[in-house]
């Protein structure tokens, strides 16, 4: 008996053969790497991912389909974790884990702020998003789309779209369209403290002037090299790493 999605956990089921077989080879997972799959739901891609030899962890938010998956799969196969992905600790995961997923659209955003405080910690991650979102991810500085996430993924990984995937391949289809994307982390150090809570304030005014959007004085901002009548969506991450350097200070 098929699992009937639930909305609220905003399950749409990835079921096209050959867009499963795409991300596989996409992942190219090798045969005892560990790779951690955010909401696994029906394991379309987990029993894909297995047949591969990969070590699987998996977090699944409903109950029903976690004890599905642990039916199928022996604990040596599979360990399972029946959690919110948004509250279980990343960190926990071993160095060097692989994420991949397809992601649940109403988290989606703000995982990626989570998984990108996890940037030294992690080999690369694939995940299935709405395409808008991964516009957002890779936008250009001065775009529409380019915004605090953006910036937040952008100082920890480089991100590539790999593919778009149309409504017809879930089930129930999506109202919008999807892609496939992979962040492989910089290697870049942590950012300072103050990186966080700055992109959240001159986002939160992005249509404002940098000076009304940070309240600095027009003259600090010049002796730091920036224009005080820019905007926040015209810095570019380097830019946001170099303020916070100097909040941190």
């Amino acid at each position: 008996m098929r699992h009937r999605p639930r909305k609220r956990f905003g399950q749409h089921f990835l079921h096209d053969p050959a867009v499963l077989e795409r991300i596989v080879e996409a992942i190219a997972p090798a045969a005892g790497e560990l790779l951690v799959e955010i909401g696994p739901g029906e394991g379309a891609l987990t029993r894909r991912l297995a047949a591969r030899g990969a070590r699987l962890v998996a977090i699944e938010i409903d109950r029903d389909l976690a004890a599905r998956l642990a039916r199928e799969f022996a604990p040596a196969q599979l360990e399972l974790h029946c959690a919110d992905a948004l509250e279980f600790d990343l960190a926990r995961l071993p160095a060097g884990a692989r994420l991949v997923g397809n992601l649940p659209y109403n988290i989606s955003t703000a995982f990626l702020f989570r998984v990108a405080a996890q940037g030294e910690r992690v080999r690369d991650c694939h995940f299935m998003l709405q395409r808008e979102v991964v516009e957002r991810m890779v936008a250009e500085p001065g775009t529409p789309s380019y915004g605090r996430l953006s910036v937040a993924l952008q100082v920890r990984f480089a991100m590539t779209r790999l593919f778009t995937v149309g409504r017809g391949a879930f089930r129930p289809p999506p109202a919008v369209e999807s892609a496939f994307v992979r962040l492989v982390p910089l290697g870049a150090p942590a950012p300072p403290a103050a990186f966080a809570p700055l992109l959240r304030r001159a986002f939160s005014a992005r249509r404002k002037t940098l000076r009304n959007a940070l309240g600095l004085p027009a003259t600090e901002l010049a002796a730091l090299g920036f224009d005080p009548a820019a905007r926040p969506e015209d810095l570019s991450p380097a830019d946001y790493l170099r303020l916070a350097a100097t909040f941190a200070r």
